[in-house]
C-alpha cells in the first residue's frame, strides 16, 4: 500500500514540478531531492536503501570524473554497478520475503541509469565521426554539476519502479530545450502551454495513463486471490485435467503481467506530468507525442503471434539499455556484433534480474524457443502468402490464429519459472504439465535439424520459380488496360533471386523474411543458438590457428 500510495503521491507532486519556473533548474533538483528522501525514509524507512542509492551514485560519478580518460571507465563503472546490485540480489534472496519493499527494484533501475551515464561521459571525449547518431545524442562532453547529477538519480516518479532515462534526456528536461519545436512544425501548431511556461500541457495524457494503470491494478487485484504461482505446487492442480492446468498456467502470468502493466503505466503517467515523457511534435498534425519513456506495450504482448513480439513490447527501456550499452558496446568499432555480444547480452540480463535458478530456467528455454520460431517463420510462413505479392492468403487467418495460441502458451509454460523462482519448484510446475513447451521446442529444433529443413526450401524455392514463370509468361498489357496504370497502379515485377552462401537462391520474399528477424538479442535472449553456436565454433578454431601459427614462428625463430 505504500508503493502504491507513492505512486499515485507522485501525480500531484509532478505537477508541482511542473510549475516550478523554468528558469530555476537549481529548485527543481532540489525538489527532486526532497521529495525521494521522503518516500525512501518516510514511507519505507529504507535508511539502507539511501544508502544504498548514494555509495551507487557517487562511487559511479567519482569513476566518470577520475578516470574520464580511460578507455576502460565505462567498463570500471558497471562492473562497480553490478557488483554491488548482486550484492543486494544476494541478501533479498537469502531474506526470502517477498512481502517487504528492499532496494533492489530502485537499484536495477539505477544500474541501467547509471551505467549509461558512464558510457555517455566516455563518448563525450572521443571525436564526433566515431559515433553513432544515438551516441551523438547522449554524449556528454562535460561533467555536469553534482546537484543536476543528484536529481537525475533521485527523480521521484520513475525511483521506485521506473522507466529508466539517460542523462541528457533529464538535462533537455531541465532547461527546457527538449521542448523546442523544430523548424519543420508550423507555429501555429504550436502545442498549448500555460503562461510563460514551455512545457507543453501534460495532464490529460497523464490522466490516461492514471486511469489505465489504476484498472490493470484492479484486474491484479481481482484475478491474484485465485491464480497465483503457489497454486502449481497445490494438490487441487492436479485434479484438473489437462487443458484445464493449461489454462491455469496460462492465467497465472497473465496475472502476475497485469501488476507490472499497472504500476508501470502509472510511474509513466507522473513521469509525463513532469513533461519529461515529451516526445516530439507530428508536424503535419501538431499531435505531441507522449511516449518517451513508454516501458511496456500491454497489447503488443498479450496479442503477440511470434516471440520477438511478445518480448519485444515487455520492459521496453530494459531492452533499450542492454542493446544500446551493452550489446553494441562489446563489439569493436567497425565490426559487426556476434556470439561474444549476444553472451554478454545474455549474461547481464541474467545478472541484472538476479540469481533464482528460475530466472535462468527462463531464459535458457526462451532463447531455445526464439531459434524455433525464427525457422518457423522463416520456413512455414511464407506457404500462407502469395508468392508474387507477399499479400496474405485466406489460409492465413488460421496460421496467425494458431501462432497466437502457440506464443502465448508456449511463454506461459516458460515465465512461470520466472515466478516460482526455485528450481525443483519450476521443475514441480513443468512436470505437471508434462513439460509441453520443452518437449515442442527440442522436437521442433530435431524437426529443423533433419532433411526436412532442405525440403521445406526446396519446396519454397519451386514455389516462387512457379510465380516467376507466370509473371515472366504474363502477355504485355493492352492499351485499354493504359488508362488503369497511368492512375497509380502498379505493375508486379518477377521476383529476384540471389544465391546465399551456401548455394541455396533466395527470392525476395525470404530475404525479407530473414532480414525482418534481427540478430539483436532481446532482453539478454539469443534469436538464433544455432548461429550464435557456429560462430562461437569459428572463433575457437581461429584462435586456436593463429596461437599455432605464432607458436611455429617463434620456434622457427629460434
Amino acid at each position: 500500500m505504500n508503493l502504491l500510495f507513492s505512486f499515485l503521491l507522485s501525480y500531484p507532486l509532478a505537477g508541482v514540478l511542473k510549475r516550478v519556473p523554468d528558469a530555476r533548474p537549481e529548485q527543481k533538483n532540489l525538489f527532486i531531492l526532497s521529495v525521494s528522501i521522503f518516500y525512501l525514509v518516510g514511507l519505507f524507512d529504507l535508511w539502507d536503501g539511501l544508502r544504498t542509492i548514494l555509495i551507487s551514485s557517487l562511487g559511479s560519478y567519482a569513476i566518470a570524473k577520475f578516470l574520464r580518460g580511460s578507455p576502460y571507465m565505462p567498463w570500471v563503472g558497471f562492473v562497480f554497478l553490478m557488483c554491488h546490485m548482486s550484492v543486494n540480489h544476494i541478501a533479498r534472496q537469502a531474506a526470502n520475503d517477498p512481502h517487504s519493499v528492499d532496494i533492489t527494484g530502485a537499484q536495477m533501475v539505477l544500474v541501467m541509469k547509471l551505467s549509461a551515464f558512464c558510457w555517455n561521459v566516455a563518448d563525450g571525449v572521443l571525436p564526433e565521426v566515431e559515433l553513432s547518431d544515438f551516441q551523438k545524442d547522449r554524449r556528454l562532453p562535460e561533467l555536469p554539476a553534482l546537484l543536476d547529477f543528484a536529481g537525475y538519480v533521485f527523480f521521484f516518479p520513475s525511483l521506485m519502479a521506473g522507466p529508466a532515462f539517460d542523462f541528457a534526456e533529464y538535462r533537455r528536461w531541465l532547461d527546457t530545450t527538449m521542448f523546442d519545436v523544430p523548424v519543420t512544425v508550423d507555429p501555429s501548431r504550436k502545442p498549448p502551454t500555460r503562461r510563460k511556461r514551455r512545457i507543453p500541457r501534460s495532464g490529460t495524457p497523464a490522466m490516461v495513463k492514471l486511469l489505465t494503470g489504476a484498472l490493470w491494478l484492479v484486474v491484479f487485484l481481482k484475478l491474484s486471490p485465485t491464480f497465483y504461482p503457489e497454486v502449481l505446487s497445490e494438490q487441487r492442480f492436479l485434479e484438473h485435467g489437462f487443458v484445464r492446468r493449461l489454462l491455469i498456467m496460462y492465467m497465472i502470468p497473465l496475472t502476475a503481467r497485469t501488476k507490472y502493466y499497472g504500476v508501470w503505466t502509472m510511474t509513466e503517467g507522473a513521469c509525463i506530468l513532469t513533461g519529461l515523457g515529451y516526445n516530439g511534435i507530428d508536424p503535419a498534425t501538431g499531435k505531441v507525442s507522449w511516449d518517451r519513456l513508454r516501458n511496456v506495450s500491454p497489447w503488443e504482448v498479450e496479442l503477440a503471434q511470434n516471440t520477438r513480439a511478445y518480448l519485444g513490447g515487455w520492459n521496453i527501456n530494459t531492452n533499450s539499455w542492454l542493446r544500446n550499452y551493452v550489446y553494441l558496446r562489446v563489439t569493436p568499432r567497425g565490426k559487426k556484433p556476434g556470439f561474444r555480444a549476444t553472451l554478454a547480452t545474455f549474461t547481464t540480463s541474467a545478472f541484472w534480474h538476479g540469481f533464482y535458478p528460475g530466472y535462468y530456467m527462463s531464459f535458457v528455454l526462451a532463447s531455445l524457443i526464439q531459434t524455433v520460431a525464427k525457422n518457423i517463420r522463416r520456413y512455414c510462413r511464407p506457404f500462407f502468402l502469395d508468392p508474387k505479392t507477399q499479400a496474405p492468403l485466406p489460409s492465413k487467418k488460421y496460421y496467425d490464429v494458431l501462432s497466437w495460441v502457440t506464443t502465448q502458451l508456449t511463454f506461459s509454460f516458460t515465465t512461470t519459472s520466472f515466478l516460482v523462482l526455485s528450481f525443483s519448484g519450476s521443475l514441480q510446475a513443468w512436470a505437471r504439465v508434462y513439460f509441453y513447451a520443452v518437449v515442442g521446442t527440442f522436437a521442433s529444433m530435431a524437426f529443423f535439424a533433419s532433411p526436412a529443413k532442405p525440403h521445406l526450401r526446396r519446396m519454397l524455392e519451386q514455389r516462387a520459380a512457379r510465380a516467376s514463370v507466370v509473371l515472366l509468361q504474363q502477355p504485355a498489357k493492352s492499351a485499354a488496360a493504359a488508362p488503369a496504370v497511368a492512375k497509380g497502379q502498379k505493375t508486379l515485377a518477377p521476383p529476384t533471386t540471389t544465391a546465399d552462401a551456401d548455394g541455396m537462391h533466395r527470392t525476395v520474399s525470404s530475404d525479407s523474411l530473414s532480414s525482418a528477424v534481427s540478430r539483436e538479442p532481446i532482453l539478454g535472449m539469443s534469436s538464433d543458438l544455432q548461429l550464435d553456436f557456429d560462430e562461437a565454433l569459428s572463433e575457437i578454431k581461429a584462435e586456436v590457428h593463429a596461437r599455432k601459427v605464432k607458436t611455429d614462428a617463434l620456434k622457427k625463430a629460434a
